[in-house]
């Protein structure tokens, strides 16, 4: 596992630019709500810890993970510097997991080519609901945490370059 060894909230908060200037879209999927809602509110806590004014910061839910395609390509319109793709996929029985992660994981990567707004991969794909947990605020830290800061660095980027 990646996060053996890890927290994943950890980082150099000093490292991080200011962000009050930008505005940032959060698109989070309703399915596994429990896992989502935390990964929601690390990246959410993040951004305001990082200067950003909570009235720029735009939510927007849809039903599930593969959802978040469309949802973050239409929130790349709602003049943000960055999006924050939120899920989480946990493995079942089927190959339906397969399918989603992979469909996610393109679609994601699809818009970050396809335009100039940033869209943040922060989509749980994990083995149980348990590694989901440790990874949303258990004690591997908050995904959601990483993602925004990503989200601060990518802005930052592209108002940049």
């Amino acid at each position: 596992m990646a996060t053996v060894n890890q927290n994943l909230s950890d980082y150099d908060k000093n490292a991080i630019p200011n962000a009050k200037q930008f505005r940032f879209g959060i698109v989070v999927s309703e399915w596994n709500s429990e896992i989502t809602n935390g990964l929601y509110k690390g990246a959410f806590d993040t951004l305001l810890e990082h200067g950003v004014l909570p009235q720029n910061i735009v939510l927007w839910h849809v039903p599930g993970s593969y959802e978040l395609i469309y949802g973050s390509k239409r929130m790349q319109n709602q003049m943000v510097d960055a999006v924050i793709a939120i899920g989480c996929v946990i493995q079942g029985e089927t190959k339906h997991f397969d399918f989603v992660c992979e469909a996610v994981a393109q679609g994601i990567k699809d818009l970050n080519v396809q335009s100039d707004t940033p869209v943040i991969f922060c989509v749980l794909t994990d083995n149980n609901i348990q590694q989901s947990i440790d990874r949303s605020g258990g004690k591997h830290g908050n995904k959601g945490v990483e993602a925004a800061v990503a989200a601060i660095k990518m802005a930052t980027l592209r108002k940049n370059s």
